[in-house]
C-alpha cells in the first residue's frame, strides 16, 4: 500500500507563509497617516463595512496596504474590469514583494457563450479561446489561498462566478516526498484523476511526462515543471526543473501537485453524480414530451448522453459547469461556490471605485439567467445548468464579512452601509483640486476658443466634453478651421488609437482633445490644466452629480487646473459637485498653509508606443494596408502573435482590438479561419 497523502496540507515550500510587509519608497503623506489608523482602529471595533473616500491622485491604492499590513488579513480586492485589475496587480504586487499576490480574471482571450435564440430558431454554440497563462493564474491564486495565509488576490468579477468546491480540490492535492513509497504507475494514475494529461512532446501546465524512472509533472499553478525519479517502488530525488532552458533550479525535500481543473472530483463522487445526471435527463425526457416538444426532448436526451459518455471515459466535459451542482454537496439553488470560498472567514474584501463595480456585481445574476432561460426551455441544458451561476448581490454580501470600498465618488449603497466613511483628501503631491468656474453657454464655443489659446500659450492642454456625437465632431472641425491643433475621442476610438491620441496630447502635437465621455483608464494627464464641460446643465448619466466630479478630476494633475461649466442654469448635480469640489479644495488649501507645502504639476515621462498599426509602432509589423490576400494572411499572422503577446501581458483590451483588425483583414481580403473576440459578451471587458 502505497503512502499516498490527502487531506489539509501544509506549504510546500519552507519559510512560505510571511507577515504582510509593504515595501514603499515612501512613507504614508498627507491625509494617508490619519485614514490608515482610522480604517484600522475600525476593522480592529469589528466594523463590517468602511468607505475610503479618496480623491483622485491621493494614493489610494498605497492607503489600502498599509491597511492590510496592520490588520494582518488575507484580501480580496475586487476591480470592475481586466485592464484595471492588470494594474492593480502590478500595484500590489510591487507593494508587497515578499507575499503571495495573485491575479484572479477571466480566462478567455475571447469568449462567445452558449445562448439560443428563439425568435430566430438560431443556436449559438460556446467559443472560446483560454489564455493559458491567465488559467495558471487563477490556479496559482486557489493554490496559494489553500496553502498560506499571506496573499492578496486581485479580481474582476469572475470571483463571484462558479468555481470548484475547494474542499475538493484541496483533498485531491497529491503530496509527494522524498523516500515515500510509491509505484510509478500508480503515480501516473493518480495524475490522471486530477486531470493531468500525459504528453511527452509538447510538455507544458497540466500535462506530465515518462522517461524511464522518470516521471516530470507540470502544474497548472506554476512555471516550473517538478521531476520525480524513482528508485524500484521509492522516490528518490524532487528536482524543480525550467523546461525551456532544462534547468534544475533546486532540490525539494517535498511537492504538492493540485488538480489541474477546479472541477476535479474522486471517483465515486463522479458515479454518482453521473447517476444524478442521468436521473435528472429522463425526467426532463418525459416533461418535453407531456409538453409535446419532441424536438426538446430528443435534444435534450441526445446531448446530455454525450456529456455523460465524456464523463465515465475522461472524467470531464465540454461545459461541465453547468453539471456543477451534482459534484458539490450542496442542493440545487443554493449558492455555487466560487473564489471567495476558498478564502478563510476573517479575510478583508477591497472593491475598487464601488461606485461602479458594485452594480456590475449587482446585475452579473439577472443576465446570466435570462440566457440559460432560453437553453433551459428548449431542451439544450439541464435545470441545474441554473446553478452553474454568479452570486446574487445578497450572496456576495453574506460571504464577505469586512469590507472597504475605495472610490472618489461612492455611491448611497456604501455612503448608506458604512459604519465609517474615511476620507483621504489631500494628496501626497499637495495639488488641490481645481478651480470651478460656471459660464453661459451663449457664446461657449467662442469663449473656449480664447480660454484654448491661453493654455497652448502656457504649453498646456484642454480636455473637453459634449453631450452628443454630432457636437463633438462639430466642435472638432470647428477649433480645427480656427487652427487649433484638435483631435476626437469617441465610443468607437479603439486602444490602439486612444494610446495614440493620449501621447500626441501629451506631447503637444495636439492642443485639445474633445470626447462625450472622458472617464476610461489612461486619462490622468498632467499637462491638461483646463477641463470644459459643455452643456452642464442638461439633466443625466454624464452630467450627474458623480460624473462631474469625476471628470473635474482630470484638471487635478496640474498645479494651474481650472475647470469651466457652461450653463445658463445651476442644477442641484452642479451645485453639489461644485460644493464638494470646493469643499476638498479648502480642506487642501489649509493643509498646505500649516504645513508650508508648494504644490506642483506632476511629472511624467512620456513613454514610445509599441502598438501595431501606429505612427510610432516599434512592433515590426508593417502598418501600410496589404496589397493582397498572400500579404494580408501574413500580417494576420503577424497580428495574432502580437494579439496572443498582449493578452500574456494582460493587455486585453489592446488583445480585443488587434483581434478587430484581424477581422478587418480577413473580411477585406477574403482570408477564411475567422479568429475573433467578443469582448461584449464578456462582463470583465
Amino acid at each position: 500500500m502505497s503512502e499516498m497523502q490527502s487531506g489539509p496540507l501544509q506549504p510546500d515550500r519552507p519559510g512560505e507563509n510571511r507577515p504582510f510587509e509593504v515595501d514603499a519608497p515612501f512613507e504614508p503623506a498627507g491625509d494617508q497617516p490619519e485614514a490608515i489608523e482610522q480604517l484600522v482602529a475600525g476593522y480592529q471595533q469589528r466594523m463590517a463595512e468602511q468607505t475610503l473616500l479618496g480623491v483622485t491622485g491621493s494614493g489610494k491604492t498605497n492607503t489600502v496596504s498599509w491597511v492590510i499590513e496592520q490588520i494582518e488579513a488575507p484580501t480580496l480586492v475586487l476591480a470592475h474590469n481586466k485592464t484595471l485589475a492588470a494594474q492593480l496587480y502590478e500595484e500590489f504586487r510591487n507593494l508587497f514583494p515578499d507575499n503571495a499576490v495573485e491575479y484572479f480574471v477571466s480566462y478567455y482571450d475571447y469568449y462567445q457563450p452558449e445562448a439560443y435564440v428563439e425568435q430566430t430558431d438560431t443556436y449559438i454554440d460556446k467559443d472560446m479561446s483560454i489564455n493559458e497563462e491567465i488559467e495558471r493564474l487563477r490556479h496559482s491564486a486557489t493554490r496559494s489561498l489553500l496553502t498560506r495565509d499571506d496573499v492578496i488576490v486581485v479580481a474582476s468579477v469572475s470571483a463571484i462566478y462558479g468555481l470548484g468546491d475547494p474542499a475538493t480540490y484541496r483533498d485531491l492535492a497529491l503530496e509527494l516526498r522524498i523516500d515515500q513509497q510509491l509505484e510509478r504507475d500508480e503515480l501516473l494514475a493518480r495524475l490522471v484523476d486530477l486531470n493531468y494529461e500525459r504528453n511527452d512532446v509538447d510538455f507544458s501546465q497540466g500535462t506530465f511526462r515518462v522517461r524511464g524512472d522518470t516521471v516530470e509533472i507540470f502544474p497548472m499553478y506554476g512555471r516550473y515543471a517538478v521531476r520525480v525519479e524513482f528508485w524500484g517502488d521509492e522516490i528518490d530525488r524532487l528536482l524543480k526543473v525550467d523546461t525551456l532552458a532544462g534547468e534544475v533550479k533546486s532540490t525539494e525535500p517535498a511537492a504538492l501537485i493540485h488538480p489541474a481543473e477546479h472541477y476535479s472530483m474522486p471517483e465515486d463522487t463522479l458515479q454518482g453524480a453521473i447517476d444524478e445526471i442521468h436521473e435528472l435527463m429522463e425526467q426532463r425526457v418525459r416533461y418535453f414530451q407531456r409538453q409535446g416538444d419532441l424536438v426538446a426532448a430528443q435534444r435534450i436526451e441526445e446531448r446530455t448522453t454525450f456529456d455523460i459518455e465524456m464523463l465515465q471515459e475522461t472524467g470531464h466535459c465540454s461545459g461541465i459547469e453547468n453539471y456543477s451542482v451534482h459534484f458539490s454537496d450542496r442542493d440545487s439553488g443554493e449558492p455555487p461556490y466560487t473564489l471567495l470560498d476558498y478564502f478563510p472567514d476573517d479575510f478583508l474584501c477591497v472593491v475598487d471605485e464601488s461606485h461602479v463595480t458594485l452594480p456590475q456585481i449587482k446585475g452579473q445574476f439577472g443576465g446570466d439567467k435570462s440566457r440559460k432561460d432560453s437553453l433551459v426551455e428548449n431542451g439544450f441544458r439541464l435545470p441545474t445548468a441554473y446553478d452553474n451561476r454568479p452570486l446574487t448581490f445578497e450572496e456576495f454580501t453574506e460571504k464577505t464579512n469586512r469590507m472597504l470600498y475605495v472610490s472618489a465618488t461612492p455611491g448611497d449603497y456604501e455612503l448608506d452601509n458604512s459604519e465609517q466613511i474615511v476620507e483621504q483628501i489631500v494628496r501626497p503631491t499637495h495639488l488641490v483640486d481645481p478651480k470651478v468656474k460656471t459660464t453661459s453657454a451663449t457664446g461657449q464655443v467662442e469663449d473656449l476658443l480664447e480660454r484654448i489659446n491661453t493654455r497652448i500659450d502656457r504649453d498646456e492642454r484642454t480636455l473637453v466634453t459634449t453631450l452628443t456625437k454630432r457636437m463633438a465632431e462639430d466642435l472638432t472641425e470647428y477649433f480645427d478651421e480656427a487652427g487649433i491643433a484638435v483631435a476626437y475621442m469617441h465610443d468607437e476610438t479603439d486602444t490602439l488609437e486612444r494610446h495614440e491620441l493620449i501621447r500626441s496630447l501629451r506631447l503637444g502635437e495636439i492642443d485639445v482633445l474633445v470626447g462625450i465621455n472622458l472617464l476610461r483608464e489612461g486619462l490622468d494627464i498632467p499637462e491638461v490644466s483646463l477641463v470644459a464641460i459643455l452643456d452642464a446643465d442638461q439633466q443625466g448619466f454624464l452630467r450627474s452629480e458623480t460624473t462631474l466630479v469625476q471628470t473635474m478630476g482630470r484638471a487635478a494633475r496640474n498645479v494651474n487646473g481650472e475647470v469651466v461649466l457652461y450653463a445658463d442654469e445651476t442644477t442641484d448635480a452642479m451645485a453639489a459637485a461644485i460644493d464638494e469640489t470646493q469643499r476638498r479644495r479648502r480642506i487642501q488649501q489649509e493643509f498646505n498653509a500649516e504645513g508650508g507645502h508648494e504644490p506642483t504639476t506632476i511629472e511624467k515621462a512620456v513613454g514610445e508606443t509599441n502598438l501595431p498599426g501606429s505612427k510610432t509602432d516599434t512592433s515590426g509589423l508593417a502598418t501600410e494596408s496589404p496589397a493582397s490576400a498572400e500579404e494580408a494572411t501574413e500580417r494576420i499572422t503577424q497580428l495574432e502573435a502580437r494579439m496572443q503577446e498582449a493578452a500574456s501581458n494582460l493587455e486585453f483590451e489592446l488583445a480585443a482590438d488587434i483581434r478587430d483588425r484581424i477581422r478587418e483583414l480577413r473580411q477585406a481580403f477574403d482570408v477564411s479561419a475567422e479568429v475573433g473576440v467578443e469582448p461584449e459578451t464578456d462582463p470583465e471587458f
